[in-house]
């Protein structure tokens, strides 16, 4: 079988999430690290697999992928058979699966990853965060985390009682913002929290954080 390569950065959140699939699905590939600091995102030979500059990209013999979104869906597919069942096969509650897929990237991730931006990322590079920007971002995340808890209140996962994508798809932004004063918005969601203790303590999330040894030398 040709040799399954991920390219990125082990503290993008974007590789976090594809690399995740990856050790969920027990698939065997090579990481293959792509130096931010000195933008080789930017240049080739990293360019040419993907147009865009961002990490990840994917490579499945002749396949090549980008977006780590796509990313974990083939993985999840092309891989069925291996590891965690990260999809359900029953249409209903796939679509539910999917709803919550969209909810994750076009309402969560666009405020959290605001937030790992400012309470996160900046601090990291000595760059001053913007008080009023965190304050609005925090109001937004927190009446998504408001369905959020209301879901959980009722099912142990998002999407119904067992882990899928749709849960994945949230790990490397928790992992940022539980560290930072922002985590106030999670840890005062009872139900929100369980459900963050639970999907952080998989052995297939820990294989991930395990690729960052020094984060202050990023």
């Amino acid at each position: 079988m040709a040799t399954i390569k991920l390219h990125g950065s082990p503290f993008s959140t974007a590789t976090m999430r594809a690399t995740a699939s990856l050790y969920e699905k027990e698939v065997e590939f090579e990481f293959v690290h792509v130096d931010m600091k000195n933008g080789e995102h930017k240049k080739e030979p990293f360019i040419l697999l993907n147009p865009f500059g961002q990490v990840p990209a994917f490579e499945d013999g002749d396949l090549k992928l980008f977006e780590s979104r796509a990313i974990t869906q083939y993985i999840v597919h092309e891989y069925a058979d291996k590891g965690t069942q990260l999809i359900c096969n029953d249409s209903k509650k796939m679509a539910i699966v999917r709803m919550w897929m969209e909810i994750e990237s076009q309402k969560y991730d666009q405020a959290a990853s605001k937030l790992v931006w400012e309470v996160a990322v900046k601090p990291m590079y000595g760059i001053p965060t913007d008080p009023a920007a965190v304050e609005e971002t925090e109001g937004k995340l927190g009446t998504i985390l408001d369905f959020y808890e209301k879901t959980l209140s009722q099912n142990k996962y998002l999407a119904g009682e067992c882990f899928t994508l749709a849960d994945l798809h949230h790990l490397p932004t928790l992992h940022y913002l539980m560290n930072t004063p922002s985590k106030k918005l999670f840890e005062s969601r009872p139900h929100v929290t369980a459900w963050i203790a639970d999907i952080t303590a998989r052995p297939a999330w820990s294989k991930v954080l395990a690729m960052q040894p020094n984060l202050s030398s990023k």
